[in-house]
């Protein structure tokens, strides 16, 4: 049994206040994609990384990860509209691999979180192949309603890779794609369309998402 892990690159990143692509930005002196991208190509049982990128970018996104993948290969999609289009686009382009039983998980990751680690991939795709489905959690302490109301301790907040048995999840972005749904992760997918569980896999803070300028000097500090 292989995985296949998908990395997303699509995003606009306005917010990071970068003119280009935030995950071809440096961190340290490596793109924050190619973090994970070199994460996901180490590991064992994975048969095929790709990563999906904005049209007109795959030249540039290419070029970037190009001097630090050594001897590992990296595909290549083009994203779609919105972040579950690009999820559609990137099953498709494995649905020979998923329909032929060569891929059995498939994880799917934000290019901006560069310090997933390789232990995290491997904790998901293994909780995906026992139970259907897995996302990392980190609590949340301390958060308030809008109103000022404490929020429970318990809230756990929702990171990447999340890592489902890859014919179901084709199936289940098969079926969205036919009834027009869009979701926000691709949990919301999975759960919508099928009846398998999905499993919280412990993470930390420290899987944090590059959103702002001040974001890449705390991964920096942290990596």
């Amino acid at each position: 049994m292989t995985a296949a892990v998908v990395i997303l690159a699509a995003g606009a990143g306005a917010r990071v206040g970068a003119g280009s692509n935030k995950v071809l930005l440096p961190l340290g002196t490596v793109p924050v994609l190619a973090w994970s991208v070199r994460d996901a190509l180490t590991l064992d049982d994975v048969r095929r990384v790709l990563v999906v990128v904005r049209p007109g970018e795959a030249d540039d996104v290419a070029a970037a990860l190009a001097p630090h993948l050594g001897d590992g290969e990296v595909g290549i999609v083009e994203g779609g509209a919105t972040r579950h289009g690009s999820e559609w686009n990137a099953l498709q382009a494995l649905r020979g691999e998923i329909e032929s039983g060569e891929v059995d998980v498939v994880a799917i990751h934000d290019g901006a979180r560069p310090l997933a680690g390789r232990a995290l991939f491997t904790a998901t795709i293994a909780a995906a192949r026992e139970r259907g489905g897995a996302i990392p959690c980190v609590r949340l302490p301390g958060l308030l309603a809008l109103d000022g109301r404490a929020l429970p301790a318990e809230l756990d907040g929702v990171q990447t890779p999340q890592a489902f048995r890859a014919a179901a999840l084709l199936a289940a972005y098969t079926r969205a794609d036919a009834d027009g749904f869009d979701g926000t992760d691709t949990a919301a997918c999975w759960t919508r369309y099928t009846d398998l569980p999905v499993a919280a896999v412990p993470s930390s803070p420290r899987n944090l998402k590059i959103t702002f300028p001040e974001d890449l000097e705390l991964a920096l500090r942290l990596r």
